[in-house]
């Protein structure tokens, strides 16, 4: 099962993109395809419990994600534009 904070978007900020890029809702930013891989649970990874923006989120959220922002970002995931 995917995070439930990810999605793709084709455009953001009035740019639209040939691709769609992997976005974090719980951080409010494009995140890089990397992380994507850790929200999308390949590689034998698993978005509960190897993502530190899913973990802080479900943290401040007490016992999971609800979809509310709020969360404060880290610096690590980059900006794809």
């Amino acid at each position: 099962m995917a995070c439930p904070f990810l999605s793709y978007r084709e455009s953001a900020d009035g740019a639209s993109f040939d691709e769609a890029r992997a976005y974090c809702e719980a951080a409010e930013r494009f995140v890089q395809p990397m992380r994507a891989d850790i929200c999308n649970d390949r590689f034998d990874l698993d978005h509960a419990e190897d993502c530190e923006i899913y973990l802080d989120h479900a943290d401040d959220a007490g016992s999971g994600p609800t979809g509310e922002s709020g969360h404060e970002s880290d610096d690590d995931g980059g900006d794809a534009s």
